[in-house]
């Protein structure tokens, strides 16, 4: 797919040494189940895998739901081709840590916070304005810690888009 396509279809993946570091602030622990929304090519699952996360890649388009399953075959890798909207979360606590397209956001959001949700943590790779506003809790319930991690510069994507993004950071608060 040509670069004009890529931006027209809004499809911008985070190069490999930004996923890396996503991967590595979100501290995924060995067997942990975690969600990857909008896997793209792998560039953050890769990682994930080498976290030892049990990963569960959500990718919409055939051709590359197809390219995953073959890139990551023998791993501890579920490659799953749906929209993330109809997505059936697991009944497990779960993470996630993704760079979804960017016009999913808000229900992306709404289906991962839902009230039965066993959503852990998320790490998201979102549009600054999207994360500034959820993390400043307009958008959020009490039941969640919601905060805005490390930004994540245009050059981080290939081929950059055209607006700023950062990690939305989600936690569940710890009960105690």
């Amino acid at each position: 797919m040509s670069a004009s396509a890529r931006r027209a279809w809004g499809w911008h993946p985070l190069v490999d040494e930004w996923a890396a570091r996503v991967v590595a602030d979100s501290a995924v622990r060995p067997g942990q189940l975690v969600l990857d929304i909008g896997a793209g090519r792998g560039a953050l699952t890769r990682h994930l895998v080498d976290a030892g996360a049990q990963v569960i890649a959500v990718e919409p388009h055939p051709g590359r739901a197809l390219w995953l399953r073959e890139r990551f075959a023998g791993a501890n890798v579920t490659v799953v081709q749906a929209d993330a909207l109809s997505l059936r979360l697991p009944r497990r606590p779960f993470r996630v840590v993704a760079s979804p397209p960017y016009g999913i956001s808000s229900g992306l959001l709404r289906l991962l916070l839902a009230p039965r949700s066993r959503l852990v943590a998320a790490d998201l790779v979102l549009q600054r304005a999207v994360v500034r506003r959820y993390a400043e809790g307009r958008s959020t319930s009490a039941r969640w810690d919601v905060r805005m991690g490390r930004p994540v510069p245009r050059r981080a994507f290939r081929p950059p888009p055209r607006v700023d993004s950062a990690v939305l950071l989600v936690r569940r608060p710890s009960r105690g």
